[in-house]
């Protein structure tokens, strides 16, 4: 009898964990809603909030919160410092994850594509499992072409992370995308995402339909 019990114990876990451990390739929605506060020429605040549906869009999973206080010092260079607070489903349960970090954005424009190059350094701290540092580039190039009344402008980015546990290059994301101007003081984009990330075994795929709304005060 106690066999029984400890097998269908083990069937249970392995059943929750592959609940949460989504397929290689997995359809995947993400939304964005972001507002920036311009404080005076040269400071502004950047609040953000994001959500996750994985599993072809099934299962919500992931939930950030991200504040940050960003300091322009000239048309080409951005710094700023921020906090996020994320919340990531992991074998059934969402855990909690605190993440200060520091950002530098470098901005030029050559021949009519604007270009960003973003570095972001993150500490990971859980409750959970140890914690650790994050290193996070994001190349962005925004194409010299805008089309209809709300400027549609296409644009094309990615984004690699490197960290200071274990392996050192855990996940690349790349993304292509539409932004636009629906009025004055709001903006949209819409992109679609392709990660590829270090799991236990293999690297593993996501396809992500994402969505973002920004407001600007």
């Amino acid at each position: 009898m106690s066999k029984v019990k400890i097998l269908i114990f083990s069937l249970a876990l392995i059943t929750a964990n592959s609940v949460y451990a989504y397929d290689d390739g997995d359809f995947q929605v993400w939304h964005t809603d972001a507002q920036e506060i311009k404080i005076n020429k040269e400071f502004k605040l950047a609040f953000e909030e994001e959500f996750r549906w994985g599993d072809n869009a099934n299962d919500f999973y992931y939930h950030h919160y991200d504040a940050a206080f960003i300091y322009g010092i000239n048309k080409y260079l951005d710094v700023g410092a921020g906090y996020r607070q994320i919340y990531e489903k992991k074998s059934g349960d969402f855990k909690e994850e605190n993440q200060p970090n520091i950002n530098v954005a470098v901005k030029c424009e050559f021949l009519g594509y604007k270009l960003e190059d973003r570095s972001r350094l993150e500490y990971r701290h859980f409750d959970y499992q140890t914690d650790f540092w994050q290193y996070r580039n994001k190349f962005t190039v925004k194409l010299p072409w805008k089309f209809t009344r709300i400027e549609i402008q296409p644009y094309l980015a990615d984004e690699v992370f490197l960290n200071f546990y274990g392996a050192a290059f855990t996940r690349n994301r790349f993304f292509s995308g539409l932004g636009m101007n629906i009025t004055k003081n709001l903006k949209a984009e819409i992109y679609y995402l392709f990660q590829s990330s270090e799991g236990a075994h293999k690297w593993t795929d996501v396809n992500a339909l994402g969505t973002k709304i920004k407001w600007l005060f």
